[in-house]
């Protein structure tokens, strides 16, 4: 392993369902992510983006292979430590911002503390949102603050155990375009001032073009990197990738055709 990575997959693989209705999400892929690095993950629907964030962050386990985060090997962890590895070591950002409406900002940023017994540092809670510019709005509830807002909030609880490592699953999947930019020009501001190792699933080329490499994946696999892109760059690698799994459909189709009427 690379001393280096802070997350490192190795020949994962991994598949639901059973016989013929069997779908390979991963298969056999293995990459690894800098510490101090920012990824995107892209790839067409059902290619495994997802599948692989949650292997990586130790919310799925692999069928095989090995998945270590910050130098432990996560197929040793029974469900209990896996638990405690998840609050202590690393952070979580979704689409939907999952903050409690009856809590401000303040008591959402100190929430993953109190899950975990322990009594949040007021002068770290407040730091935290001040990180992710909301010092000023630390008594607000969500419905006081915009979508953009909420998911800085969400940024700042993920902060707040200063994790090893940021996962973002589609961070800006329900924000407008400004919205959108803030929050990646945070999630970037946090990887160049502070080291923040950060991994983001994301379909839009726009927000791909602020991580430092573009990483892609299609029916499973690790198919292309793209180091310092551009959104121009990063949509012409999502079409092809897109119009080469329509022409493998199109070929497939007269086989499964035939197979049909062989039964």
């Amino acid at each position: 392993m690379n001393k280096n990575d802070v997350v490192r997959l190795e020949q994962v693989t991994r598949s639901y369902g059973d016989g013929q209705n069997a779908v390979t999400a991963l298969g056999g892929v293995t990459v690894g992510f800098a510490r101090g690095s920012f990824t995107a993950v892209m790839g067409p629907s059902g290619s495994g983006k997802s599948t692989l964030l949650q292997c990586a962050a130790g919310l799925d386990r692999p069928d095989s292979g090995t998945v270590t985060v910050d130098g432990i090997d996560l197929g040793t962890l029974d469900e209990k430590a896996l638990t405690e590895l998840r609050r202590e070591r690393l952070g979580f950002v979704f689409q939907s911002f999952n903050l409690l409406g009856a809590l401000t900002a303040e008591q959402n940023v100190g929430l993953p503390l109190r899950l975990a017994g322990r009594k949040p540092d007021a002068a770290k809670v407040k730091e935290a949102l001040a990180q992710v510019g909301l010092g000023e709005r630390t008594g607000h509830l969500p419905s006081q603050l915009s979508g953009g807002q909420q998911q800085r909030v969400a940024i700042a609880r993920a902060l707040i155990t200063a994790p090893r490592v940021l996962f973002a699953d589609e961070p800006t999947g329900a924000l407008d375009s400004t919205s959108s930019r803030e929050v990646l020009t945070l999630l970037r501001s946090l990887v160049d001032r502070q080291g923040q190792s950060t991994v983001m699933v994301t379909h839009d080329p726009v927000a791909a073009s602020y991580a430092d490499t573009v990483l892609f994946l299609a029916d499973g696999q690790v198919v292309d990197l793209l180091d310092a892109p551009d959104p121009q760059t990063v949509a012409e690698r999502m079409t092809n990738l897109e119009a080469a799994r329509a022409e493998r459909a199109a070929q497939a189709e007269p086989a499964a055709q035939d197979e049909r009427g062989n039964r």
